[in-house]
């Protein structure tokens, strides 16, 4: 869907920066648009604009202009974060909606409006001065990411079995070993796999090199084995579904979920991004460097640039030996019947 079919110019040209200059992901794009639509929505039916009652999700921004831009104040902001924290429906959909968006939605809408007002003076200089340079982010608790220890990651992985079990099993030993996001793994090429790395293609579509070891080196080739007697329709992608076709992102979320519970773990308190947490956490117990961890993990913002420019590959190579699943080997099982898959694919 394109949402900023609708957007006035000032925006638009906002937009197409971080798209095409900053490099930020469609999606990370498209959510710039819907923070500063709904701010300047709720701005227009505060100032009176358009007549009470209006629901917000029916005016339009066309109309917004430099002059209005300009014309926003620390104020105005502050009364569109209250009505966000007391009257914003957290979920549109919800039969039962509550209300009040939390302090992390609520930071990164601010956080849309500065970069939207930092582009305009410091960028293209249409203003002389930040009208809201002073405004400050509501402060977020920060709690440690859950994640699981060493046994019950090799539980887990030991656990794995049933139909896709080469497939399954490969899929979280990279995300255990590797600390992939959830979006780069279902990307993955055939073409992405080296005799010692895989490239990776992350956030803002940036390319990073992830060293594997030879746990990982072996479970890609166990699956590699069996997929290539599945004929699959789509030749490109590393990773299948039962259709033969790039395995989605529910899918994955879906077989992490059934794995952790069949491991015996809470697959509510655990997700695929919590194993990306585990992969963090245990490297950086077992010596990994945190720069070079970072680097690992493709994290888009950095304290200094120097952190990541001096981490030579070597050090990225080392990382993947450093986990302490790296020798880790599958357990062998019986061989049993086949059994139906209980996993909904798609």
């Amino acid at each position: 869907m394109d949402y900023r079919k609708d957007a006035p110019e000032i925006i638009r040209n906002f937009l197409n920066y971080h798209e095409n200059i900053v490099g930020h992901s469609r999606r990370t794009v498209d959510e710039y648009y819907l923070d500063l639509r709904t701010f300047f929505r709720f701005l227009k039916l505060d100032k009176g604009l358009v007549p009470r009652g209006t629901p917000l999700e029916d005016i339009s921004i066309n109309d917004i202009d430099l002059d209005f831009v300009k014309s926003v104040t620390l104020s105005d902001v502050y009364d569109y974060l209250g009505y966000m924290s007391r009257d914003r429906v957290k979920n549109q959909n919800a039969g039962d909606p509550e209300y009040g968006l939390n302090a992390a939605s609520r930071a990164r809408k601010v956080s849309t409006i500065r970069s939207f007002y930092k582009y305009l003076t410091l960028k293209t200089h249409q203003l002389d001065a930040n009208p809201i340079q002073d405004l400050d982010s509501p402060k977020i608790m920060k709690s440690l990411p859950r994640y699981l220890s060493l046994s019950e990651s090799e539980r887990l992985l030991d656990s794995v079995d049933g139909n896709n079990k080469e497939r399954d099993y490969c899929i979280l030993t990279i995300f255990l070993n590797c600390g992939l996001r959830i979006s780069e793994l279902v990307g993955l090429n055939l073409t992405d796999v080296r005799a010692d790395h895989l490239r990776v293609l992350g956030k803002g579509s940036k390319e990073r090199v992830v060293y594997i070891n030879d746990a990982v080196a072996d479970a890609i080739n166990d699956y590699l084995n069996v997929r290539k007697t599945l004929a699959p329709l789509s030749e490109k992608a590393l990773f299948l579904s039962a259709r033969r076709e790039r395995i989605s992102k529910s899918t994955v979320h879906a077989l992490v979920k059934k794995h952790l519970g069949a491991a015996g773990l809470d697959e509510t308190k655990y997700s695929a991004h919590k194993l990306r947490h585990t992969a963090a956490t245990l490297m950086l117990h077992n010596g990994v460097d945190v720069r070079t961890l970072q680097e690992l993990l493709g994290h888009e913002h950095l304290n200094t640039t120097e952190i990541y420019t001096h981490v030579e590959n070597e050090g990225l190579r080392e990382a993947a030996l450093l986990s302490p699943l790296a020798g880790h080997k599958k357990a062998e099982k019986p061989a049993e019947s086949d059994k139906p898959d209980d996993l909904n694919e798609e």
